[in-house]
Protein backbone atom coordinates (compact mmCIF):
# COMPACT_ATOMS: atom_id res chain seq x y z
CA UNK A 1 0.00 0.00 0.00
CA UNK A 2 1.26 3.46 -0.89
CA UNK A 3 1.64 5.80 2.09
CA UNK A 4 3.18 9.23 2.31
CA UNK A 5 4.27 11.69 4.97
CA UNK A 6 4.87 15.38 4.48
CA UNK A 7 7.73 17.22 6.21
CA UNK A 8 6.56 20.72 7.20
CA UNK A 9 7.87 23.57 9.33
CA UNK A 10 9.16 27.11 9.20
CA UNK A 11 12.08 27.97 6.89
CA UNK A 12 15.58 27.03 8.12
CA UNK A 13 14.49 24.52 10.75
CA UNK A 14 16.27 21.64 8.99
CA UNK A 15 13.53 20.11 6.83
CA UNK A 16 15.59 19.63 3.68
CA UNK A 17 18.65 18.46 5.64
CA UNK A 18 16.43 15.86 7.29
CA UNK A 19 14.89 14.88 3.95
CA UNK A 20 18.33 14.48 2.37
CA UNK A 21 19.46 12.25 5.22
CA UNK A 22 16.26 10.20 5.06
CA UNK A 23 16.30 9.59 1.36
CA UNK A 24 19.80 10.50 0.13
CA UNK A 25 17.90 12.22 -2.67
CA UNK A 26 20.07 15.33 -2.78
CA UNK A 27 17.35 17.94 -2.25
CA UNK A 28 18.78 21.46 -2.09
CA UNK A 29 19.61 22.50 1.49
CA UNK A 30 20.37 26.21 1.66
CA UNK A 31 20.52 28.84 4.39
CA UNK A 32 17.61 30.94 3.15
CA UNK A 33 13.80 30.57 2.98
CA UNK A 34 12.17 28.64 0.13
CA UNK A 35 15.27 26.65 -0.83
CA UNK A 36 12.73 23.97 -1.65
CA UNK A 37 10.51 25.37 -4.40
CA UNK A 38 8.83 22.17 -5.55
CA UNK A 39 8.09 19.31 -3.16
CA UNK A 40 10.88 16.73 -3.24
CA UNK A 41 9.76 13.14 -2.90
CA UNK A 42 11.73 10.13 -1.75
CA UNK A 43 11.14 6.65 -0.38
CA UNK A 44 12.35 5.69 3.09
CA UNK A 45 12.91 2.13 4.30
CA UNK A 46 11.30 1.36 7.66
CA UNK A 47 14.09 -0.27 9.72
CA UNK A 48 13.06 -3.65 11.14
CA UNK A 49 15.67 -5.95 12.74
CA UNK A 50 13.24 -8.88 12.48
CA UNK A 51 14.06 -9.13 8.78
CA UNK A 52 17.69 -9.97 9.58
CA UNK A 53 16.55 -12.35 12.31
CA UNK A 54 14.41 -14.25 9.82
CA UNK A 55 17.31 -14.30 7.37
CA UNK A 56 19.45 -16.05 9.98
CA UNK A 57 17.20 -19.10 9.47
CA UNK A 58 15.82 -18.59 5.95
CA UNK A 59 18.47 -18.01 3.31
CA UNK A 60 17.30 -15.69 0.56
CA UNK A 61 18.43 -13.68 -2.44
CA UNK A 62 17.20 -10.32 -1.12
CA UNK A 63 15.57 -8.61 1.84
CA UNK A 64 12.85 -6.02 1.19
CA UNK A 65 11.82 -3.77 4.12
CA UNK A 66 8.58 -1.83 4.35
CA UNK A 67 8.75 1.75 3.08
CA UNK A 68 7.18 5.18 3.39
CA UNK A 69 7.08 7.97 0.84
CA UNK A 70 8.40 11.26 2.24
CA UNK A 71 7.54 14.63 0.70
CA UNK A 72 9.67 17.65 1.62
CA UNK A 73 7.42 20.70 1.48
CA UNK A 74 8.85 24.22 1.40
CA UNK A 75 8.93 26.26 4.61
CA UNK A 76 5.69 27.95 5.60
CA UNK A 77 5.68 31.42 7.12
CA UNK A 78 3.20 33.45 9.12
CA UNK A 79 0.41 34.45 6.73
CA UNK A 80 0.90 31.45 4.40
CA UNK A 81 -2.84 30.71 4.47
CA UNK A 82 -3.35 34.21 3.02
CA UNK A 83 -0.64 33.75 0.39
CA UNK A 84 2.41 35.06 2.28
CA UNK A 85 5.73 33.56 1.24
CA UNK A 86 4.82 30.94 -1.31
CA UNK A 87 1.59 30.34 0.58
CA UNK A 88 -1.21 28.17 -0.69
CA UNK A 89 0.97 26.59 -3.36
CA UNK A 90 2.61 24.55 -0.59
CA UNK A 91 -0.51 24.05 1.49
CA UNK A 92 -1.95 22.20 -1.49
CA UNK A 93 0.95 19.74 -1.41
CA UNK A 94 0.26 18.97 2.27
CA UNK A 95 -3.32 17.93 1.51
CA UNK A 96 -2.12 14.95 -0.52
CA UNK A 97 -0.09 13.22 2.23
CA UNK A 98 -1.30 10.72 4.83
CA UNK A 99 0.51 12.19 7.85
CA UNK A 100 2.52 15.25 8.81
CA UNK A 101 6.05 15.32 10.22
CA UNK A 102 6.35 18.76 11.79
CA UNK A 103 10.05 19.64 12.03
CA UNK A 104 10.76 22.14 14.81
CA UNK A 105 14.10 23.85 15.40
CA UNK A 106 15.49 23.09 18.86
CA UNK A 107 19.11 24.15 18.37
CA UNK A 108 20.93 27.47 18.74
CA UNK A 109 23.29 28.46 15.94
CA UNK A 110 24.02 32.07 15.06
CA UNK A 111 25.22 31.04 11.60
CA UNK A 112 21.80 29.67 10.64
CA UNK A 113 19.24 32.47 10.49
CA UNK A 114 15.79 31.97 11.99
CA UNK A 115 12.92 33.50 10.08
CA UNK A 116 11.50 34.95 13.33
CA UNK A 117 14.87 36.10 14.70
CA UNK A 118 15.11 33.69 17.65
CA UNK A 119 14.66 30.04 18.58
CA UNK A 120 11.30 29.40 20.24
CA UNK A 121 9.79 25.98 19.44
CA UNK A 122 6.36 26.69 20.96
CA UNK A 123 5.95 29.92 18.99
CA UNK A 124 7.03 28.12 15.83
CA UNK A 125 4.55 25.28 16.39
CA UNK A 126 1.74 27.75 16.99
CA UNK A 127 2.55 29.65 13.78
CA UNK A 128 2.34 26.48 11.69
CA UNK A 129 -0.75 25.17 13.50
CA UNK A 130 -2.57 28.46 12.98
CA UNK A 131 -1.70 28.65 9.29
CA UNK A 132 -2.86 25.10 8.67
CA UNK A 133 -6.08 25.69 10.64
CA UNK A 134 -6.83 28.88 8.70
CA UNK A 135 -6.10 27.07 5.44
CA UNK A 136 -8.73 24.45 6.40
CA UNK A 137 -11.38 26.83 7.72
CA UNK A 138 -12.87 28.05 4.44
CA UNK A 139 -13.23 24.52 3.07
CA UNK A 140 -14.69 23.16 6.30
CA UNK A 141 -17.26 25.97 6.56
CA UNK A 142 -18.29 25.49 2.93
CA UNK A 143 -18.75 21.76 3.41
CA UNK A 144 -20.66 22.24 6.66
CA UNK A 145 -23.09 24.68 5.04
CA UNK A 146 -23.64 22.40 2.04
CA UNK A 147 -24.26 19.31 4.17
CA UNK A 148 -26.47 21.20 6.62
CA UNK A 149 -28.73 22.28 3.76
CA UNK A 150 -28.90 18.70 2.46
CA UNK A 151 -29.59 17.38 5.96
CA UNK A 152 -32.58 19.73 6.20
CA UNK A 153 -33.95 17.87 3.15
CA UNK A 154 -33.72 14.57 5.10
CA UNK A 155 -30.41 13.44 3.62
CA UNK A 156 -29.16 11.12 6.39
CA UNK A 157 -25.56 10.87 5.12
CA UNK A 158 -25.31 14.65 4.82
CA UNK A 159 -26.63 14.95 8.36
CA UNK A 160 -23.85 12.67 9.63
CA UNK A 161 -21.25 14.74 7.81
CA UNK A 162 -22.65 18.03 9.11
CA UNK A 163 -22.62 16.66 12.66
CA UNK A 164 -18.89 15.95 12.42
CA UNK A 165 -18.06 19.17 10.59
CA UNK A 166 -19.68 21.45 13.16
CA UNK A 167 -17.11 20.90 15.99
CA UNK A 168 -14.31 20.88 13.41
CA UNK A 169 -15.34 24.33 12.16
CA UNK A 170 -15.47 25.66 15.72
CA UNK A 171 -11.98 24.32 16.47
CA UNK A 172 -10.54 25.82 13.29
CA UNK A 173 -12.07 29.22 14.11
CA UNK A 174 -10.13 29.08 17.38
CA UNK A 175 -6.91 28.24 15.52
CA UNK A 176 -6.93 24.62 16.71
CA UNK A 177 -6.47 21.63 14.38
CA UNK A 178 -9.43 19.46 13.45
CA UNK A 179 -7.75 16.45 15.08
CA UNK A 180 -8.14 18.21 18.46
CA UNK A 181 -11.88 17.40 18.46
CA UNK A 182 -11.52 13.91 16.97
CA UNK A 183 -10.33 12.23 20.19
CA UNK A 184 -12.71 9.42 20.98
CA UNK A 185 -14.22 9.24 17.49
CA UNK A 186 -14.69 5.72 16.18
CA UNK A 187 -13.06 4.37 13.01
CA UNK A 188 -16.02 5.18 10.75
CA UNK A 189 -16.16 8.77 12.01
CA UNK A 190 -12.44 9.19 11.43
CA UNK A 191 -12.78 7.80 7.90
CA UNK A 192 -15.55 10.30 7.21
CA UNK A 193 -13.42 13.14 8.62
CA UNK A 194 -10.55 12.09 6.35
CA UNK A 195 -12.89 12.39 3.36
CA UNK A 196 -13.28 16.13 4.03
CA UNK A 197 -9.80 16.71 2.57
CA UNK A 198 -8.60 18.86 5.47
CA UNK A 199 -4.93 19.17 6.38
CA UNK A 200 -5.47 19.19 10.14
CA UNK A 201 -7.41 15.91 10.28
CA UNK A 202 -4.14 14.16 9.40
CA UNK A 203 -2.07 12.65 12.21
CA UNK A 204 0.96 14.74 13.12
CA UNK A 205 4.29 13.99 14.78
CA UNK A 206 6.83 16.50 16.07
CA UNK A 207 10.42 16.06 14.90
CA UNK A 208 12.74 18.09 17.14
CA UNK A 209 15.92 19.02 15.27
CA UNK A 210 18.46 19.17 18.09
CA UNK A 211 22.16 20.06 18.35
CA UNK A 212 24.67 17.36 17.45
CA UNK A 213 26.33 17.70 20.86
CA UNK A 214 23.15 16.35 22.50
CA UNK A 215 21.47 14.16 19.81
CA UNK A 216 18.73 12.81 22.10
CA UNK A 217 17.89 16.25 23.55
CA UNK A 218 18.56 15.06 27.10
CA UNK A 219 19.88 18.47 28.24
CA UNK A 220 18.09 20.66 25.71
CA UNK A 221 15.60 23.15 27.19
CA UNK A 222 14.03 23.80 23.77
CA UNK A 223 13.36 20.08 23.35
CA UNK A 224 11.99 19.81 26.90
CA UNK A 225 9.42 22.52 26.12
CA UNK A 226 8.43 20.90 22.84
CA UNK A 227 8.15 17.47 24.47
CA UNK A 228 5.80 18.89 27.11
CA UNK A 229 3.70 20.41 24.30
CA UNK A 230 3.61 17.08 22.44
CA UNK A 231 2.52 15.23 25.57
CA UNK A 232 -0.24 17.79 26.16
CA UNK A 233 -1.40 17.31 22.55
CA UNK A 234 -1.21 13.52 22.81
CA UNK A 235 1.27 13.60 19.92
CA UNK A 236 4.41 11.60 19.26
CA UNK A 237 7.81 13.31 19.28
CA UNK A 238 11.26 12.22 18.12
CA UNK A 239 14.51 14.08 18.82
CA UNK A 240 16.93 13.93 15.93
CA UNK A 241 20.11 15.78 14.96
CA UNK A 242 19.93 16.65 11.29
CA UNK A 243 23.66 17.34 11.26
CA UNK A 244 24.52 13.86 12.58
CA UNK A 245 22.06 12.14 10.26
CA UNK A 246 23.56 13.98 7.29
CA UNK A 247 27.01 12.66 8.27
CA UNK A 248 25.67 9.11 8.60
CA UNK A 249 23.95 9.30 5.21
CA UNK A 250 27.25 10.29 3.57
CA UNK A 251 29.07 7.19 4.84
CA UNK A 252 29.58 4.44 2.26
CA UNK A 253 28.48 1.30 4.11
CA UNK A 254 26.64 -0.29 7.03
CA UNK A 255 29.83 -1.06 8.97
CA UNK A 256 31.05 2.56 8.72
CA UNK A 257 27.67 3.82 9.87
CA UNK A 258 27.63 1.47 12.84
CA UNK A 259 31.13 2.59 13.88
CA UNK A 260 30.14 6.25 13.59
CA UNK A 261 27.06 5.70 15.77
CA UNK A 262 29.21 4.01 18.41
CA UNK A 263 31.64 6.94 18.32
CA UNK A 264 28.87 9.43 19.14
CA UNK A 265 27.24 7.15 21.71
CA UNK A 266 24.04 6.32 19.84
CA UNK A 267 22.56 2.80 19.74
CA UNK A 268 20.85 3.51 16.41
CA UNK A 269 20.32 6.37 14.01
CA UNK A 270 17.64 8.97 14.62
CA UNK A 271 16.24 8.13 11.23
CA UNK A 272 15.55 4.57 12.38
CA UNK A 273 13.56 5.91 15.31
CA UNK A 274 11.81 8.43 13.08
CA UNK A 275 10.80 5.92 10.41
CA UNK A 276 9.38 3.49 12.97
CA UNK A 277 7.52 6.27 14.77
CA UNK A 278 6.01 7.49 11.49
CA UNK A 279 4.92 3.93 10.71
CA UNK A 280 3.30 3.71 14.14
CA UNK A 281 1.73 7.15 13.71
CA UNK A 282 -0.15 5.87 10.66
CA UNK A 283 -1.53 2.87 12.53
CA UNK A 284 0.43 0.36 10.48
CA UNK A 285 2.16 -2.93 11.13
CA UNK A 286 4.13 -5.50 9.18
CA UNK A 287 3.76 -9.14 8.38
CA UNK A 288 6.45 -11.09 6.54
CA UNK A 289 6.79 -13.53 3.69
CA UNK A 290 9.97 -15.57 3.65
CA UNK A 291 11.46 -17.78 0.96
CA UNK A 292 14.53 -18.38 -1.17
CA UNK A 293 13.73 -15.50 -3.53
CA UNK A 294 13.07 -12.83 -0.93
CA UNK A 295 12.17 -12.01 2.65
CA UNK A 296 9.76 -9.10 2.58
CA UNK A 297 7.85 -6.90 5.01
CA UNK A 298 4.32 -6.08 3.89
CA UNK A 299 2.50 -3.00 5.19
CA UNK A 300 -1.06 -3.37 6.50
CA UNK A 301 -3.29 -1.38 8.86
CA UNK A 302 -3.46 -2.71 12.41
CA UNK A 303 -6.51 -4.95 12.67
CA UNK A 304 -6.43 -6.26 9.08
CA UNK A 305 -7.82 -9.74 8.49
CA UNK A 306 -5.97 -12.40 6.52
CA UNK A 307 -7.70 -11.84 3.12
CA UNK A 308 -6.97 -8.09 3.24
CA UNK A 309 -3.35 -8.80 4.15
CA UNK A 310 -3.14 -11.19 1.19
CA UNK A 311 -4.59 -8.51 -1.08
CA UNK A 312 -1.60 -6.27 -0.41
CA UNK A 313 0.51 -8.78 -2.34
CA UNK A 314 -2.02 -9.17 -5.18
CA UNK A 315 -5.75 -8.59 -5.53
CA UNK A 316 -6.14 -12.19 -6.76
CA UNK A 317 -4.84 -13.41 -3.39
CA UNK A 318 -7.69 -11.64 -1.63
CA UNK A 319 -10.35 -12.52 -4.20
CA UNK A 320 -9.52 -16.22 -4.18
CA UNK A 321 -8.38 -16.51 -0.55
CA UNK A 322 -8.66 -20.04 0.88
CA UNK A 323 -6.52 -19.93 4.00
CA UNK A 324 -3.23 -18.66 5.42
CA UNK A 325 -0.41 -20.68 6.90
CA UNK A 326 1.09 -18.72 9.79
CA UNK A 327 4.06 -19.03 12.12
CA UNK A 328 6.13 -16.60 14.18
CA UNK A 329 9.74 -15.56 14.55
CA UNK A 330 9.65 -17.24 17.97
CA UNK A 331 8.67 -20.51 16.27
CA UNK A 332 11.53 -20.05 13.81
CA UNK A 333 14.04 -19.48 16.60
CA UNK A 334 12.85 -22.57 18.42
CA UNK A 335 12.59 -25.02 15.50
CA UNK A 336 15.12 -23.43 13.08
CA UNK A 337 13.28 -24.27 9.81
CA UNK A 338 9.77 -23.98 8.43
CA UNK A 339 9.75 -27.73 7.78
CA UNK A 340 10.51 -28.42 11.45
CA UNK A 341 7.77 -25.97 12.50
CA UNK A 342 5.30 -27.84 10.29
CA UNK A 343 6.43 -31.22 11.61
CA UNK A 344 6.01 -30.02 15.21
CA UNK A 345 2.43 -28.99 14.43
CA UNK A 346 3.14 -25.32 15.08
CA UNK A 347 2.30 -24.11 11.56
CA UNK A 348 -1.19 -22.69 12.03
CA UNK A 349 -3.92 -22.76 9.40
CA UNK A 350 -6.02 -19.56 9.62
CA UNK A 351 -9.19 -18.59 7.80
CA UNK A 352 -10.90 -15.43 6.60
CA UNK A 353 -11.63 -14.06 10.07
CA UNK A 354 -8.06 -14.28 11.33
CA UNK A 355 -6.73 -10.88 12.46
CA UNK A 356 -3.11 -10.63 11.36
CA UNK A 357 -0.64 -9.91 14.15
CA UNK A 358 2.43 -7.72 13.83
CA UNK A 359 5.39 -9.92 12.86
CA UNK A 360 3.41 -12.91 11.56
CA UNK A 361 5.23 -14.92 8.89
CA UNK A 362 2.64 -16.01 6.33
CA UNK A 363 1.93 -18.07 3.22
CA UNK A 364 -1.38 -17.70 1.42
CA UNK A 365 -3.35 -20.38 -0.39
CA UNK A 366 -5.79 -19.04 -2.96
CA UNK A 367 -7.75 -20.11 -6.04
CA UNK A 368 -9.09 -17.87 -8.82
Amino acid sequence: MSLSTGIVGLPNVGKSTLFNALTAAGALAANYPFATIEPNTGVVAVPDPRLRDINAFVKTEKIVPASLEVVDIAGLVKGASQGEGLGNQFLGHIRSVDAILHVVRCFDNGDVVHVSGSVDPIRDVEIIDLELALADLESAERQWQKNSRAAAQRDVDAGARAKLLEPIVEALKEGRPARAVMTGWDASEKRMAASFGLITTKPQMYVANVDESDPLGAHNPHYARLKARAEADGAEIVAISGAIEAEIAALPGEEERREFLESVGLPESGLSRLARAAYHLLGLQSYFTAGPKEIKAWTIPVGSKAPQAAGVIHTDFERGFIRAEVYTLGDLRQFKTEAAIRQAGKLRSEGKEYVVQDGDIMHFLFNV
